[in-house]
C-alpha cells in the first residue's frame, strides 16, 4: 500500500457487514447495518501535544479494531476502499 497516516491517523480496511441475524434470519442489502468492524493496515506517527511531546499509538498494524458508526473518511485507491480514521475514533481492539 502507498498509503502512510499522518500523526494519529490509522488507515482501516473495512469487514463486511453480517448477512444474517442471530437468529439466522437473512438481511437483504438495504437493511444492513453500516460495518464498525475492521483491519488495521497502517498507523501514524502518534499525536503531537500542545507542548510538542509525540504520544506513541497504541494500535498496530494487523489489528482487529471496532470503531464509531459514523468515523473517518472513505478513501478509494488501486479500486480498494480504504477508512482513515483518528485513533481516538477507536473504541476497542478485538483479541
Amino acid at each position: 500500500m502507498n498509503l502512510k497516516p499522518l500523526g494519529d491517523k490509522v488507515i482501516v480496511e473495512v469487514l463486511g457487514a453480517k448477512d444474517k441475524t442471530a437468529g439466522g434470519i437473512i438481511l437483504p442489502d438495504n437493511a444492513k447495518e453500516k460495518p464498525q468492524e475492521a483491519k488495521v493496515l497502517a498507523v501514524g506517527s502518534g499525536k503531537v501535544l500542545r507542548n510538542g511531546k509525540v504520544v506513541p499509538p497504541e494500535l498496530k498494524t494487523g489489528d482487529k479494531v471496532l470503531f464509531g458508526k459514523y468515523s473517518g473518511n472513505e478513501v478509494k485507491l488501486d479500486g480498494k476502499e480504504f477508512l482513515i480514521i483518528q485513533q481516538d475514533d477507536v473504541l476497542a481492539v478485538i483479541k
